[in-house]
């Protein structure tokens, strides 16, 4: 009996999602010129009071070193985007377009999205919102790596943590993990959508 053929990253992304976060309760997707489709699923967390957004479609290719002459379509970095809110307070739901667009940003831009790194969406997340960019985090706890079939690279789901844009240029001037120090040392609710800007005084 011949074997059957393995399931395509995408549909075991999807499994992946589902297995960690439970099933969607809504999903949008968006498809930018050139670029395969993004869908974002909605996840609600309703005994802690939470909504959680993850991208479906960053990972179907690989991220390409934008200095490489040829991009390899199997060998690279693989991921998707989670962002996880309290519900209730914004109209977060606003900020589907803007996760769209940073996990299309690969595709559009050929930048590797990474830990430590940062997105920028130029305007608010969703409407009203005091945050421009998002900090990328470190992946392998809501979500668990995905290992693929060789020779494909695993996929991580990789937090982003939205920074105001005074955040944003105190990362840029001190980095990451200084930017996230200062977080933690203020006790500072990452999931508040309506939250201030941290205290950056010396």
């Amino acid at each position: 009996m011949p074997t059957p053929p393995p399931a395509p990253p995408l549909d075991l992304v999807a499994a992946r999602l589902r297995s960690a976060l439970g099933e969607p309760d809504a999903s949008a997707s968006v498809t930018f010129l050139g670029t395969e489709r993004i869908e974002v699923l909605r996840f609600a967390d309703a005994s802690a009071g939470l909504v959680r957004y993850a991208t479906l479609g960053m990972s179907a290719a690989p991220m390409a070193d934008p200095t490489s002459m040829v991009a390899d379509p199997e060998v690279g970095p693989r991921a998707e985007l989670l962002l996880t809110l309290r519900g209730g307070l914004a109209p977060t739901d606003q900020a589907l377009r803007a996760l769209a667009t940073f996990a299309a940003a690969p595709q559009v831009e050929g930048v590797v999205v990474a830990p430590g790194g940062s997105l920028d969406l130029g305007q608010p997340l969703w409407p009203d919102a005091p945050f421009h960019s998002v900090l990328v985090g470190e992946g392998g706890g809501l979500v668990p790596d995905l290992e693929l079939p060789a020779p494909l690279s695993p996929v991580r789901f990789l937090p982003l943590l939205p920074m105001t844009p005074n955040e944003a240029a105190w990362k840029r001037a001190r980095g990451a993990e200084a930017l996230q120090e200062r977080w933690l040392s203020q006790g500072t609710d990452l999931r508040d959508p309506t939250r201030m800007a941290v205290s950056l005084a010396e």
